[in-house]
């Protein structure tokens, strides 16, 4: 009996310096610049990052996110010329699981590894500008206003698998937060065999 007492105290003593030292749940949330290699860096431009993740830390080496990035990229001028519009974007929306492997997280700096797969969702548009008159309502009544924007041309999408692998380094506070820097490979499989290829650099906050 009092064997089994010093094992449960021990156990409920391991598990509250875990809580601690490692939080089991994690989050993160960032922003940065996209750059497109290979096929995709001949006719897109560098574009901007979201990313928003959630998961769990098995202990304080492994963990698995559940990650959403958004990419946005513009379609390059020489292939704007080609196509004869004036505009146009690729965006890229990607759902993906994501095992972490971190070098030393408990400590002030970590340096991680990152990488998994899921599903990917391409959208492409041309556009041109274009203006008109819309209607407002204000305390006063009703009066035309003059608007600008643009106009789709045509349009693409596309729903694929793919995977992505990188690395980070994140810097810690005192509320368990760090703020985190990240690199992450993705390639988007196309049934065409011409895989679209990306690599967002991430800033961001990481707990």
């Amino acid at each position: 009996m009092k064997t089994l007492l010093v094992s449960c105290v021990g156990i409920l003593a391991t598990g509250a310096l875990y809580a601690q030292e490692v939080s089991p749940f994690s989050f993160a949330i960032g922003a940065g610049f996209t750059e497109p290699i290979g096929t995709a860096g001949r006719y897109l431009d560098t574009g901007w990052n979201f990313q928003a993740g959630g998961g769990f830390n098995f202990n304080p080496v492994l963990g698995a996110m559940l990650d959403f990035n958004y990419n946005s990229m513009g379609i390059n001028a020489a292939t704007l010329s080609n196509l004869g519009a004036p505009g146009g974007n690729s965006h890229i929306m990607s759902f993906t699981i994501d095992p972490i492997i971190h070098l030393n997280h408990k400590g002030p700096v970590d340096v991680y590894l990152i990488g998994g797969g899921g599903l990917y969702h391409r959208y492409d548009d041309l556009t041109t500008p274009a203006g008109g008159f819309a209607p407002v309502i204000t305390p006063f009544g009703f009066f035309n206003a003059p608007y600008v924007g643009n106009a789709v041309l045509a349009s693409y999408s596309v729903n694929k698998p793919g995977f992505d692998a990188g690395a980070g380094i994140s810097f810690g506070t005192r509320w368990h937060a760090k703020f985190y820097a990240e690199a992450r490979y993705n390639r988007m499989l196309m049934s065409s065999g011409s895989d679209t290829d990306y690599i967002p650099v991430t800033f961001g906050v990481r707990w």
